[in-house]
């Protein structure tokens, strides 16, 4: 385990190669002769096309073949569910908590296999008195104080409960997370007759209808579902989420347990346990609800947190990734996400730049259009699925357009905080979300109105 509260400049010097190459890429096209200057975006274009065909639009066809998600079903048998440990850090979450250990009790687990783990991280609000309350009448909550100055952020507040935990399985919960009552008896099997060492659940935003916001929200996590189904189904890798993620306990203590050194405890997991040889799977139903920001600058605070903790463990584990420890399938699925998540929006500010600077045009539009059809073609995958919990957004045009639109904003988010890694030192800290709770949400503006 890394130790927390620590610096992380040494990401700063990889982060100023990644700018300056992508610079380099976006720029250098509007020198050449006019009849060549498409031809790199218009390669990488067909390049990843192919990778999208195949990951994504195969499904919106059903060729892959079954067009049922993944999905869990209660156990027939007589076999006995292991003990799972729920664990959740909770910094002030008086709006949410209580309704989430309500929550909790109620599921149809057996009695004395599962118990609650609650580490109120310095909050400064109500969250220990409405957790104390809740000790009382929930014999089977444990809450556990950490100090103002534990360091760590969300990552140390797991690992202090990390070698306290006796369960087979660790299953991580934000505080704002809703659950259906049998969600553990069908995900529990569905992790041990898969083989998988964690298992992600799909997302699902249970304020979807708030407004346009939260509407795209709820678009995007049922697009990252089907690309992650499509990546694993095609011998490519899943990623971990946070909220609703399922860790087997000894998969996890033999990875280093959560990493202190990063923004995204759960990103990072996720390759640490690729390298060791961990699987992770994907379950679509039944999904984790949680809470989709309200605003723009609540969306642009967390989209940037995830942003840099992308790249962090793309800079830190890059070795690992093009090893023997790798397989061509799973190497090949990590470049293709790399080049369209990261590696595009950079450039395509570079290219921009280049097009005003030589008075040419944009060079670059031709793998942009893969990526937004990528988009489109998951969206559309997503949200015909039949899924359990909130109902996703219907799928007319308005919408299409909306989801697609609406992801554009990684073109910004991504360059910007790019740059503001190769440039500004950085002390990690626990930037958590705000969590409202549904009493709160309904007496919010519409953002577009606002």
């Amino acid at each position: 385990m890394a130790a927390g509260g620590r610096t992380t400049d040494h990401r700063r010097g990889k982060s100023a190669l990644f700018l300056i190459g992508c610079g380099w890429a976006g720029m250098a096209p509007h020198w050449l002769h006019e009849s060549l200057r498409l031809i790199p975006a218009l390669t990488l274009a067909v390049l990843l096309g192919g990778y999208s065909l195949r990951t994504v639009l195969r499904q919106v066809f059903g060729s892959l073949g079954s067009s049922e998600p993944a999905q869990a079903s209660a156990p027939q048998g007589a076999e006995p569910l292991p003990a799972v440990d729920v664990v959740v850090a909770a910094r002030d979450e008086q709006a949410v908590i209580g309704r989430l250990v309500e929550c909790i009790a109620q599921l149809s687990y057996p009695q004395g296999q599962m118990r609650l783990w609650v580490i109120d991280d310095a909050s400064s609000d109500r969250t220990p008195q409405v957790l104390a309350e809740l000790q009382e009448r929930h014999p089977f909550l444990q809450v556990l104080r950490r100090e103002p100055d534990a360091g760590g952020g969300k990552s140390g507040a797991l690992n202090l409960v990390l070698q306290q935990l006796q369960g087979r399985w660790m299953f991580v919960l934000d505080a704002d997370a809703d659950l259906q009552s049998d969600t553990l008896e069908r995900l529990i099997p569905f992790a041990e007759a898969g083989g998988w060492s964690a298992v992600q659940l799909r997302k699902a935003e249970v304020n979807a209808t708030a407004n346009w916001l939260t509407r795209a929200q709820a678009m995007e996590m049922a697009l990252d579902a089907v690309i992650q189904q499509g990546r694993l189904a095609l011998g490519g890798v899943a990623e971990l989420r946070g909220n609703g993620q399922l860790l087997r306990r000894d998969a996890l203590l033999s990875s280093g347990g959560f990493n202190e050194d990063t923004v995204t405890d759960d990103l990072d997991l996720s390759f640490r346990l690729l390298l060791d040889g961990q699987p992770i799977g994907i379950l679509w139903d039944p999904p984790v609800q949680e809470e989709a920001v309200l605003s723009v600058a609540a969306l642009w605070r967390q989209r940037q947190r995830w942003a840099e903790g992308g790249l962090q463990r793309f800079f830190d584990y890059w070795p690992g990734l093009i090893s023997e420890r790798l397989s061509a399938s799973q190497k090949l699925d990590l470049t293709s996400f790399f080049l369209l998540q990261y590696f595009l929006p950079v450039v395509a500010i570079a290219d921009l730049l280049g097009a005003l600077i030589t008075g040419t045009r944009p060079t670059i539009w031709p793998l942009s259009f893969v990526a937004f059809g990528l988009s489109g073609g998951a969206i559309l995958a997503g949200c015909r699925r039949p899924s359990e919990g909130p109902s996703l957004p219907a799928m007319n045009v308005w919408n299409l357009l909306l989801g697609i639109a609406y992801l554009s904003h990684w073109f910004v988010v991504i360059p910007w905080t790019t740059l503001r890694m190769a440039l500004l030192p950085k002390s990690l800290v626990w930037a958590k979300t705000m969590h409202l709770g549904e009493e709160e949400e309904s007496q919010i503006e519409d953002p577009a109105t606002a």
